[in-house]
């Protein structure tokens, strides 16, 4: 049998370090490029320049919901946020403070770096994002703000990253 013949199915890794870059299946993703601009009739993102900016939206733009918009209207979250511990309920209020800032400095550059929810419960609180690098950076956030024991659980298949933070 000759080593040249690539079975079907299979192709050949054409890069000199012999790595190839995995597919990873978002169904959030849009499939192709959008027009430009398109705007989001949720929240007014635009599309522009091959991604979602906030813009003033052109009065011409096409109309297309944003994928963090779309996750929201699935309640199908990307990365989840749990806080536990005695440390933060007594510090709660300060710690989810954070949270918030965190947020909003991301937002601010990516607006499909959203907070989906808060559930509150007595010993913890659980927070849903629309982007799993959101809930990391949240993560990261606190622990390096207060310290405590950071935990990271990525599921490759569903593109899902729970991040666990307690002290």
């Amino acid at each position: 049998m000759s080593h040249s013949k690539i079975p079907p199915g299979f192709y050949k890794i054409t890069r000199r370090d012999n790595f190839f870059q995995e597919r990873v299946y978002d169904a959030y993703k849009a499939k192709g490029k959008l027009h430009e601009p398109t705007v989001c009739p949720e929240c007014n993102a635009v599309y522009h320049q091959g991604r979602w900016q906030w813009l003033a939206a052109p009065a011409d733009a096409h109309q297309e919901t944003c994928p963090a918009c779309h996750r929201i209207q699935d309640h199908y979250p990307a990365g989840f946020l749990t806080l536990q511990g005695a440390f933060f309920l007594a510090h709660r209020e300060e710690i989810m403070h954070l949270v918030h800032n965190e947020e909003k400095h991301q937002r601010a550059e990516h607006p499909l770096k959203r907070i989906m929810g808060i559930e509150e419960a007595n010993d913890s609180t659980l927070i849903t994002t629309t982007d799993i690098h959101l809930a990391r950076g949240m993560g990261e956030a606190i622990h390096h703000a207060y310290q405590g024991e950071l935990e990271f659980h990525y599921n490759s298949d569903e593109n899902l990253l729970r991040v666990n933070w307690s002290r």
